[in-house]
């Protein structure tokens, strides 16, 4: 079946950046949008960026400037580059894909298992 998998998370201090990837495999026909979401301790899961299939991007207020959401198509792989990182920026990390299966009519809706980013001196 079609996977996401996440990589690139860690402990980083305030100010500093980390990227992350996400890297789907499996039966693949078209990956549409490709989303990054993250839940903070104590929260509700939360949209952080978004990227359509020709390459429109989209950010929650709280990382506009910061964070920068992109996609290489060939490697069926979504990125985020995160700079000057907040302790607020603590969270589990999530991709998130709209992916139409080769053979199938529609599309399906897959999450990453997660990746901890912890921001802290």
């Amino acid at each position: 079946q079609v996977q996401l998998v996440e990589s690139g998370g860690g402990l980083v201090q305030p100010g500093g950046s980390l990227r992350l990837s996400c890297a789907a495999s499996g039966s693949i026909f078209s990956i549409n949008d490709m989303a990054w979401y993250r839940q903070c301790p104590g929260k509700q899961r939360e949209l952080v960026a978004v990227i359509s299939s020709a390459g429109s991007t989209n950010y929650a207020d709280s990382v506009k400037g910061r964070f920068t959401i992109s996609r290489d198509n060939a490697k069926n792989t979504v990125y985020l580059q995160m700079n000057s990182l907040k302790p607020e920026d603590t969270a589990v990390y999530y991709c998130n894909a709209d992916i139409r299966r080769r053979r199938l009519y529609s599309d399906v809706n897959y999450w990453g298992q997660g990746t901890q980013v912890t921001v802290s001196s």
